[in-house]
């Protein structure tokens, strides 16, 4: 670098930077423009002597330089492009500033001194020696190029707010993408040409190559440069019509400030109007132009608008919201109005400015007299309620008493009002009680709410009574009260109590009555059952449900259920009628359709009743079913292999029509199968599809079944929770019966009515009986009967008999049949009598027995537990007639 170079480098740099700086004064702006012409002087000067030809001393004026380098026209001498640039240096520093062409003219200048120096690095950077120094001159040095970038720079940005600078330091859009563009124009170009010529110089490839590759990059690089502008432009156009959005806004705010009716005004921090509205307009009489941008003195009283302004300065400086209350006249009348000043804040949280909101509240004298007349309307209706009268604020703190509460809680040593409404209640039932008056008070419900559950109060006395207390909000002008009304209930829980006693025992009653009526069916060793009955939560729990279950023979078994429609005491009563009328029919070997006819015509002569019901006689033997419905639900079969179904089986009219015949059918039902049966209160519910209720039931069934058809009893329980959850809701009664089939095994001999068939019998009891593993016990037990039927049989009738055993899990059964129809009758045999011992033998033994007819002749039955103790239990007898 040449002396000349540093010192007019320093010049510039010097104006520059008092250029640039914040505070300039006259002086400094002085020592600016002296520097900004030094440089240029220098710069001029150079060039001159360059174009003339001459040597005017200058290069060695202040420093003798005696080297002389090749092609060097003069020693000390700087580089023509050096002081071209050097001379635009100062010209630029040295443009006015308030002109517009000034600036514009001095940042033309500073971009080419950029570009002058950025030749010469480019230059150095590409090796090329001639770009930016001519062979017959002195070339610029490297730090000079620098040095006049960043001088370049500085001048271009010397007014950033106008001409080619302002566009480029903006803050908007433009400003973004502008400087964008330049950095990648700057910066991009060398660097490809810079790899470019690497791949040059490595032979990767050749000049052509060189070429195509940096017009590649460079069109990629402006492609991507082009796809930033254009989302740059998108976010412009959203930014555009986010402002457009914000325009509108201000012009719904102008309408809603126009439309309400108070006045509402903005005012900047130094007190002047920047938004009024049309109220506003009204009350001062003066247009929204006449009263933007003036002060408070020019629009109201001199007072008036002192006294706001202070509570302006008030409001700006602590941020906290302000009201008071003036006198303005309006159309020759005074008017009160109630102004609220606040602050509105800026971007940062500030106050930037303050929004009043002036109401006119002339009528408020007004209606503070008419307040005042209401409270004491209230306190004369509140002396005039006939019960304890307390009034709270919503914590529970007494504001208000009447006479009543005077007289109930009154206690000179307690004090009512100001103290806590819980300390009305007694001691042990403070917390509690305490506790549910919060939760009042935290709701406050807009009904008033009654409460005389478990609620008790204390009077002036000591003496605790129980109360009934009503609430209910009451909200007043500042706050919300609480009405709470105590009644002594004292005399009303008495009569409560005695009342309840009487229905209890009218229920214990109704209900005993229901269960005598209904009878306790009898479990049967080969028949498990589950069956449950839910009474009604209505009517003292007595409703028409029945089930009975009726053992006909060894081999058959009858099941009923039916349901009286309503419920109380008169279903009751006809259920009690209608179960024995089944049982009594059944008892006599009845077929279900005759069965179900004769309670049809015996319904049929009670007055205005209608029953469902359904009879069914399992054949143990024959593994079916014979049934006969009348109007009652579907049975359900759960079959092994098979889900739970209904049973399709024809239905029929309920009983009590009459004039409608009945059908049964029989229906094969295999071994290990389990039926329910069931009444309406199971499964009806209001707005339900009964079907889709049937197909639930089916469903749970399925479920409660899942651990085997055995658990009936936790099937029943499954099936009862899930279907009634809340037995102490349900409305009518509930009958569930679960029946299951178990398998078993049967054994068939025939017989000669000869006496050696007795012995021959007894051998088949034997073998049979230990093929199926019975105890020793049993078999004996077994033998011995076997031998007193065949016995009767071969003495008392004719033709060939038949021997039959069946066995399942919990009994044995043992048949004789034969062909006389004449039933055995048991006597009491004399101490020398050979015969008439054998039926007492058979009630001693057996745990039920009996006769039944069959086509031709009888058969005699008996059965026996194969667990358990046999002899001394209960024995039951059947003749079927």
């Amino acid at each position: 670098m040449k002396p000349n170079t540093a010192v007019a480098l320093l010049f510039g740099a010097g104006a520059l930077m008092i250029r640039l700086s914040r505070a300039v004064s006259p002086r400094t702006l002085t020592a600016a423009r002296a520097g900004a012409a030094g440089a240029a002087g220098i710069g001029a000067l150079t060039l001159f002597e360059y174009a003339a030809g001459m040597d005017l001393g200058v290069d060695q004026l202040l420093f003798r330089d005696t080297a002389r380098p090749p092609h060097t026209v003069a020693p000390g001498r700087m580089a023509p492009n050096t002081a071209l640039a050097l001379t635009l240096t100062g010209l630029a520093a040295l443009t006015p500033r308030p002109r517009r062409r000034g600036a514009w003219a001095g940042q033309l200048a500073a971009l080419a001194v950029v570009l002058l120096g950025m030749l010469r690095l480019y230059g150095f950077a590409f090796g090329v020696p001639d770009l930016g120094a001519p062979r017959e001159y002195t070339g610029m040095a490297l730090h000079t190029a620098l040095a006049l970038v960043l001088l370049g720079g500085a001048a271009f940005l010397i007014r950033p707010r106008e001409g080619l600078a302002g566009l480029l330091v903006n803050s908007g859009t433009t400003g973004v993408l502008g400087r964008r563009m330049v950095a990648t124009v700057v910066f991009v170009p060398p660097v490809l040409g810079r790899l470019t010529l690497a791949g040059q110089d490595a032979g990767w490839y050749g000049t052509r190559m060189g070429v195509a590759l940096l017009v590649c990059g460079h069109v990629l690089v402006f492609l991507v440069l082009t796809f930033i502008a254009l989302g740059t432009g998108q976010r412009a156009e959203v930014a555009r019509d986010r402002a457009e959005s914000q325009l509108r806004r201000h012009r719904w705010l102008q309408a809603f400030m126009d439309h309400t009716p108070a006045m509402i005004f903005v005012k900047d921090r130094r007190g002047r109007y920047l938004n009024v509205n049309s109220g506003f307009e009204q009350c001062t009489g003066k247009s929204r132009e006449q009263v933007v941008g003036r002060r408070a003195e020019d629009v109201l009283p001199g007072p008036l608008a002192r006294r706001v302004w202070a509570d302006q300065r008030r409001v700006l400086a602590d941020g906290v919201s302000r009201q008071r209350e003036d006198i303005l006249p309006v159309g020759g009348v005074e008017h009160s109005y109630l102004t609220t000043l606040f602050a509105l804040p800026d971007d940062e949280g500030g106050p930037v400015a303050v929004c009043g909101v002036a109401t006119d509240v002339t009528e408020k004298a007004a209606a503070q007299r008419e307040t005042e007349r209401a409270r004491r309307l209230f306190s004369a209706l509140l002396e005039s309620a006939p019960e304890a009268t307390v009034i709270t604020d919503r914590h529970g703190i007494i504001v208000m008493v009447n006479d009543q509460a005077k007289h109930l809680f009154g206690n000179p040593r307690r004090p009512l009002i100001g103290s806590d409404l819980a300390q009305l209640a007694p001691v042990d039932r403070r917390r509690h009680q305490a506790a549910l008056l919060r939760a009042y008070l935290h709701r406050l419900p807009r009904r008033p709410t009654s409460f005389d559950t478990d609620l008790w109060a204390v009077r002036g006395d000591g003496g605790a009574f129980p109360a009934e207390v009503s609430l209910s909000a009451l909200q007043e002008e500042e706050q919300v009260l609480v009405v709470v009304t105590v009644r002594d209930i004292t005399d009303r829980r008495r009569a409560e109590a005695d009342r309840a006693a009487r229905y209890e025992q009218q229920r214990r009653i109704a209900y005993t009555l229901q269960r005598s009526l209904m009878g306790e069916p009898p479990q049967l060793p080969h028949l498990p059952t589950a069956r449950r009955y839910v009474a009604s939560a209505q009517d003292a729990g007595v409703g028409g449900d029945w089930f009975d279950i009726i053992a006909l023979d060894a081999d058959h078994t009858g099941v009923v259920i039916g349901d009286v429609m309503g419920r109380g005491i008169d279903a009751a009563a006809v259920m009690g009628q209608l179960r024995a009328a089944a049982h009594a029919l059944a008892r006599t070997g009845t077929e279900p359709v005759d069965l179900i006819t004769g309670l049809d015509a015996f319904v049929a002569d009670l007055d205005n009743q209608l029953v469902t019901c359904c009879y069914l006689v399992i054949d143990h033997i024959a593994r079916e079913i014979t049934l006969c419905s009348a109007g009652h639900l579907p049975l359900l079969a759960a079959t092994p292999g098979r889900p739970p179904h209904r049973i399709d089986a024809p239905v029929s009219v309920p009983l009590g029509i009459g004039g409608i015949p009945h059908h049964q059918t029989r229906i094969p039902l295999p071994a290990g199968a389990t039926l329910a049966l069931y009444t309406d209160g199971l499964i009806e519910r209001p707005g339900t599809d009964l079907d889709t209720q049937i197909d639930h039931l089916a469903d749970t069934l399925r479920i409660a079944l899942k651990n085997g058809p055995t658990c009936l009893e936790q099937a029943a329980d499954h099936i009862l929770g899930t279907l009634i959850p809340d037995p102490a809701a349900h409305d009518d009664d509930v009958t569930l019966l679960l029946l299951h089939l178990p398998a078993d095994d049967t054994a068939h001999l025939i017989l000669d009515a000869r006496p050696q068939s007795v012995a021959e019998g007894r051998r088949f009891v034997t073998s049979t009986l230990r093929d199926w593993g019975c105890p020793d016990q049993l078999i004996d037990i077994c033998c011995l009967l076997a031998s007193e039927l065949l016995t009767n049989s071969v003495r008392h009738a004719q033709g060939p008999m038949t021997l039959t055993l069946s066995t399942t899990e919990a009994t044995l059964t043992l048949h004789v049949s034969d062909q006389d129809a004449t039933r055995p009758q048991p006597r009491d045999a004399a101490p020398d009598d050979e015969s008439g011992r054998g039926l007492t033998l058979l009630s001693a033994l057996a745990d039920q027995w009996g006769t039944s007819p069959h086509p031709g002749g009888k058969t005699a039955w008996c059965t026996l537990r194969r667990t358990g103790p046999h002899p001394g239990h209960t024995r039951t007898h059947h003749d079927e007639r």
